[in-house]
């Protein structure tokens, strides 16, 4: 029999019922190879099974157990091409959603076993490590600089500056720290990639380890995240075992210990340093800085505090160069953005892409629109803290600096849709609310200004001084930005004032009349 099938064991389609299908399949297709793979990214497709017929994968979905013995009768496993069924879409990688992402951190999530070392170096891993090792740590400090790459979690702060600040710094060790603790909402990419191309994570921290001196890293992920980190801790030691880490990388002279770290489930801890305090042991508070990290970072020494997104382009940049990565994107953001699309959507799923595409062509063409039917009202592009985006902004390029200048933040690449049933001034609370619950204590602004926003938005819904407490929200705002210690605290303006700015006639209502005594 000349086929394959591949089904994800992504945490997304096991909860839509995967492993399920993965019996039946064993069932109904006996001796038939079953590779669980890693989500493509279409999720409402999931569980996404695919079929490889002579090279070619062609895609049913989604599939339920109930499913599978009918598409066995159908024919999947003798020429999926010339099966007509309701859940066929075609070849996978023609489908409209696939064909037209410009895929590089994700181009083997999906394609394939993320936990096989063999595959991922057929499909071009580990030549970015072994260019790397030809170079001298300043070169390849250089090479990610000339990319262009910046932070994929939040304010977009270029790699390359914070590469050479520890690499300059003297110490007797240095550190490689992953920021895996996806708290925001509508983000997923970091796990999707942890659990579909693990081994990339491991070669872009090997890199930078390499890059800058440090001979040990660390990934802080959040709890919440079982399966990523199973799937991360077993890839650790399967490329320990090969000689991919160790005291001799790559059978090099070079040292690098990796190791995992699970967060207790708080938001504030994807803060760089409240993560640097949980991984030391420390109830997980925000530190003042300077000290920067990278002079004085986890355990007092130098460190590099990446995002998985980040990490995981380093081995593109290293095997194609800086050039090729760099002509991706527009103006100062360089390179692709895993987009997540979530919410109130027809498509969701994560999307690859240069910077540059629109707002719009993101909402309404590659996620469909609405799962509801209705118009969009409103995006929350940047997770809890990020601002909210009407329609008449979806002209926006997918941008840091277009979205700065809209008062907008990319942060981690996640943009959540409203249609037009939803509150606004109820969203501007949630946010107040969110930051009151998830704050550490240590700042006032953040810890107080929170929960007094919370309060006076109630007041203004109430109909009670609607004005007065609208200027007092917008001055809290400001003090919150301006006086906050992290981007808890400071970026929580962001969803209340967009809201207010771009949603007004939620937050003038008429006051409810008061009966008569």
């Amino acid at each position: 029999m000349s086929v394959r099938l591949y089904l994800p064991r992504d945490a997304a389609a096991l909860a839509c019922g995967a492993d399920k299908v993965a019996k039946a399949l064993a069932a109904a297709a006996p001796g038939v190879p079953l590779i669980r793979n890693g989500s493509r990214g279409m999720l409402w497709l999931e569980p996404l099974l695919e079929v490889e017929y002579h090279g070619v994968r062609y895609g049913f979905g989604p599939v339920s157990a109930a499913d599978v013995a009918g598409l066995v009768s159908a024919g999947i496993l003798e020429d999926p091409a010339e099966v007509s069924h309701p859940l066929a879409i075609g070849i996978v990688a023609q489908h409209p959603f696939m064909a037209a992402q410009q895929r590089l951190t994700f181009a083997r999530c999906g394609v394939i076993d993320p936990l096989s070392l063999d595959d991922y170096i057929e499909h071009g891993g580990y030549k970015g490590l072994e260019r790397a090792m030809k170079l001298a740590p300043a070169d390849i400090v250089a090479e990610v600089t000339k990319s262009g790459l910046r932070g994929r979690g939040g304010a977009g702060f270029p790699t390359g500056i914070k590469w050479k600040t520890v690499l300059d710094a003297e110490a007797s060790q240095k550190y490689i720290v992953c920021n895996a603790d996806e708290g925001d909402s509508g983000t997923f990419a970091d796990r999707m990639i942890i659990e579909g191309d693990p081994f990339q994570l491991i070669e872009g921290m090997t890199i930078a380890g390499i890059a800058v001196g440090a001979t040990r890293g660390y990934v802080y992920i959040r709890s919440e995240y079982p399966h990523a980190i199973a799937t991360l801790t077993e890839a650790i030691h399967k490329a320990r075992r090969l000689g991919f880490l160790g005291p001799k990388v790559y059978g090099s002279a070079h040292a690098f210990e990796l190791e995992v770290r699970a967060g207790a489930g708080a938001y504030v801890c994807g803060e760089e340093t409240a993560l640097l305090e949980s991984i030391e042991g420390k109830r997980g508070v925000v530190r003042a800085k300077p000290p920067l990290p990278a002079h004085k970072g986890l355990f007092g020494k130098p460190t590099i505090i990446n995002n998985v997104l980040s990490l995981t382009a380093v081995p593109h940049i290293m095997a194609a160069g800086a050039e090729y990565y760099a002509n991706y994107g527009m103006g100062r953001s360089r390179g692709t953005m895993p987009i997540q699309i979530a919410g109130n959507v027809k498509h969701g799923g994560l999307f690859e892409v240069a910077f540059g595409i629109t707002l719009g062509e993101l909402v309404e063409k590659i996620g469909g629109g609405t799962a509801s039917g209705r118009p969009v009202r409103a995006v929350q592009i940047g997770g809890p803290l990020g601002a909210y985006f009407p329609p008449a902004l979806f002209d926006t390029p997918f941008d840091y600096e277009a979205f700065t200048a809209k008062g907008g933040l990319i942060g981690h690449g996640g943009i959540v849709v409203f249609d037009d049933t939803v509150d606004m001034a109820k969203m501007a609370r949630f946010a107040f609310d969110f930051c009151s619950i998830e704050s550490c204590g240590k700042c006032t602004p953040c810890r107080i200004g929170s929960t007094r926003g919370k309060e006076t938005i109630d007041r203004i819904v109430a109909g009670i001084d609607v004005e007065a407490n609208i200027a007092l929200v917008e001055d809290l705002s400001q003090t919150m930005k301006l006086g906050s210690l992290c981007a808890l605290g400071g970026f929580t303006p962001y969803p209340v004032l967009s809201a207010l700015t771009h949603f007004p006639e939620d937050f003038r209502r008429t006051a409810p009349a008061v009966a008569a005594e």
